[in-house]
């Protein structure tokens, strides 16, 4: 079963931005692992971006102006640039299965199972989740490379897609063993 790694706005506005998360700077040297180990094994690694539309887009309304389209802030951190084989889907919603064509994406390169890491645990990652679930998708989600407002509120999303969407939750190490543990 081929697997994808999807990194979910690990972008400037959440991690050192308007919209900053206190727990998103410790998930990155784990999502750093994690990309070192995909790209290792030529398995695919996905940006899955937010990309608003200034003044416009929904969740701007909620959230106020963040990760806007051609800003420093929508960019992806410097530690875990994307390389020339990685792939970016750029979203206006929380999932990014929502008006995107990562479904496509993943279809072509037929991938059947997600390794979701990123922000928000309880929002973006939570709703790519449910959209990977009613696409068939086998979900895995990297529970010390997520991260949410609260730990609460990242133990609670975490549970949920466990319990609803039938999410296995892993840890980084655990995916690392996965990946490079030498096949029969």
């Amino acid at each position: 079963m081929s697997k994808a790694l999807l990194i979910i706005d690990m972008l400037n506005d959440f991690v050192y931005g308007s919209l900053k998360l206190p727990a998103a700077k410790d998930i990155v040297p784990n999502i750093k692992r994690l990309i070192d180990a995909f790209r290792s094994q030529k398995m695919p690694v996905i940006y899955v971006n937010d990309n608003h539309v200034r003044d416009v887009d929904l969740e701007l309304k909620l959230w106020g102006q963040h990760a806007i389209t051609g800003t420093w802030g929508s960019k992806v951190i410097e530690e875990l640039k994307p390389q020339g084989h990685d792939f970016i889907v750029s979203k206006r919603r929380y999932s990014g299965f929502f008006a995107t064509d990562l479904d496509l994406l993943l279809r072509e390169l037929s991938v059947k199972s997600l390794v979701l890491t990123g922000v928000a645990t309880d929002i973006c990652v939570l709703h790519t989740a449910a959209d990977a679930f009613f696409r068939g998708y086998e979900i895995i989600v990297v529970s010390d490379a997520t991260a949410s407002l609260t730990h609460d509120r990242h133990e609670r999303a975490l549970n949920y897609m466990k319990e609803v969407y039938g999410a296995k939750i892993l840890s980084t190490a655990e995916i690392e063993n996965i990946l490079l543990k030498p096949q029969p």
